[in-house]
């Protein structure tokens, strides 16, 4: 559970925050694969590193990061690009997906101290031992888990989805102009594997909490 959190939170911070380069949702780079089809050269140009919170980039390879202020509603700096590159395909998510993503990982951080709660609750000493030994804290321990699980995950599906839409639209506009386009490709990135990666370890606890509500209302 606390691998889940401290994925999800990685993954959504870390592209603006922290590791500029290294995590993000959505990757521009210098490729000639586009307009070259079948080139293994090696390409030098501007590469730029979407988030949900803003963007980060730089000019050319040598060149250090520099990045956005974090925002629930970023506007990207796509001012890197050379100009025929379609940046205007890159734009932000809805403002309603980072803001779900946040209570999602609000309600996940809440169930994961209930759920650690509930299950040493046998060696909590005196009232705080019993009031996390009753069926109605578990009830809802239960129910934040699930809905924190389900938010969240949706979000992020709607971010994949999105972003997955940028990355064709980016792609086909740099191949429709063919050798004469810029040497730049787009891709959904590695933060998305670590959002799955999260979410399954996410999913143990929340159906033993399912587990749980059943066993409860069967008795």
């Amino acid at each position: 559970m606390l691998t889940t959190l401290l994925l999800s939170l990685f993954a959504y911070l870390a592209p603006t925050v922290m590791l500029h380069s290294q995590v993000a949702l959505l990757t521009v780079t210098p490729s000639a694969a586009l307009t070259e089809p079948g080139s293994n050269q090696a390409v030098d140009g501007p590469s730029l590193f979407l988030g949900a919170l803003g963007s980060c980039s730089r000019p050319n390879n040598e060149a250090g990061v520099s990045c956005t202020s974090p925002s629930l509603s970023p506007t990207y700096n796509t001012s890197v690009l050379p100009s025929n590159a379609p940046s205007l395909d890159l734009s932000a998510p809805p403002t309603a997906a980072p803001v779900f993503i946040a209570i999602a990982l609000a309600f996940s951080i809440i169930f994961f101290f209930s759920f650690t709660a509930i299950s040493f609750r046998h060696v909590i000493p005196g009232k705080f031992g019993e009031f996390w030994d009753r069926p109605m804290t578990q009830r809802g321990s239960a129910w934040i888990g699930i809905f924190g699980f389900l938010v969240g995950l949706a979000s992020f599906l709607i971010v994949r989805m999105w972003f997955g839409k940028a990355v064709d639209d980016f792609n086909q506009g740099i191949a429709s102009q063919g050798s004469g386009g810029p040497a730049l490709v787009a891709s959904t990135s590695n933060a998305f594997i670590m959002v799955w990666v999260a979410y399954a370890f996410f999913g143990i606890p929340v159906i033993v909490s399912l587990a749980k509500l059943h066993v409860m209302a069967t008795k």
